[in-house]
């Protein structure tokens, strides 16, 4: 079974960093766009940042140039570098894959259970 685990989230400052990290892990053959999403409080879910196996990315207009995405393949591992933090970043964190699990034919969509970011002002 395929699961996704997010940690790293926490409380810190305006202008403070953190990273956050995801594991994937199950019976997992190729994994391909991985991302990261976040939903703040009485807001639609928004995507935050991707990147492909081959490490092309793609960010909101509103983290560029503050946040970074990477990957390890190897350890399917997906990360997330925060810094320059605004109170406007307050959010749960959702790490997401598009991947192809061992014992199916097709890539699926899975999700993480979410990570809570704060950002104090």
């Amino acid at each position: 079974q395929v699961q996704l685990v997010e940690s790293g989230g926490g409380l810190v400052q305006t202008g403070g960093s953190l990273r956050l990290s995801c594991a994937a892990s199950g019976n997992i053959l190729n994994i391909n766009v991985m991302g990261w999403y976040r939903q703040a409080p009485g807001k639609q879910r928004e995507l935050v940042a991707t990147i492909t196996r081959g490490r092309m990315t793609n960010y909101a207009d509103s983290v560029k140039g503050r946040f970074t995405i990477s990957r390890d393949n190897a350890k399917n591992t997906l990360y997330l570098q925060m810094s320059s933090l605004k109170p406007e970043d307050t959010a749960v964190y959702y790490c997401a894959a598009n991947l192809r699990a061992l014992e199916s034919t097709y890539y699926n969509d899975y999700w993480g259970q979410g990570t809570q970011v704060t950002v104090s002002s």
